[in-house]
């Protein structure tokens, strides 16, 4: 599992910059350690968002348990495979994903829709 998730949302308003926000949550741990994977976070996005981000879109990066443990290269690696990801033309799974999702014949969901994992009827 990566050390982090990655959000990406064009903003459609003409301006070609791209912007950056991290948040890392108290359950990551203290103070110190949140500011260390603030800080880690930055420089990954300094040496690869000019060069592999999106222009004209905001990327939230949200970090995660295991985060600050992870190496520095491997976070690097990871942040590259999420934005090529991105960028990249939609492979086979993912058109077959689209064309069940329009279709409405996407996986079955567990659960009532409730959202609130309780019986239905409650």
């Amino acid at each position: 599992m990566p050390g982090f998730v990655l959000l990406v949302r064009e903003r459609q308003d003409g301006d070609p910059a791209i912007r950056l926000g991290i948040t890392v949550t108290k359950k990551i741990g203290g103070a110190v350690v949140r500011n260390r994977m603030k800080r880690r976070f930055r420089a990954l996005a300094r040496e690869i968002l000019p060069r592999s981000g999106i222009a004209g879109a905001d990327h939230v990066l949200i970090g995660r348990d295991g985060g600050i443990e992870r190496d520095y290269a491997a976070l690097g690696r990871e942040l590259e495979k999420a934005l090529g990801r991105l960028s990249a033309p939609p492979g086979e799974k993912e058109l077959e994903r689209a064309r069940r999702h329009a279709a409405g014949k996407g996986a079955p969901r567990k659960g009532n829709g409730s959202g609130k994992g309780r019986p239905a009827g409650r």
